[in-house]
């Protein structure tokens, strides 16, 4: 028997959760604004 797709990441989801998703979200945030910051250093 297959298993559809979407389970192994429903799986992973439940295992890491929504802190995790929340941190995942943040840490994918900072890095944004370190680049952007890093860029503009640069420019000028």
């Amino acid at each position: 028997m297959e298993e559809p797709k979407d389970s192994r990441f429903k799986l992973w989801f439940k295992r890491v959760g929504v802190a995790g998703l929340i941190f995942f979200t943040v840490k994918g945030l900072i890095w944004l604004v370190i680049i952007f910051c890093a860029g503009k250093c640069v420019a000028n």
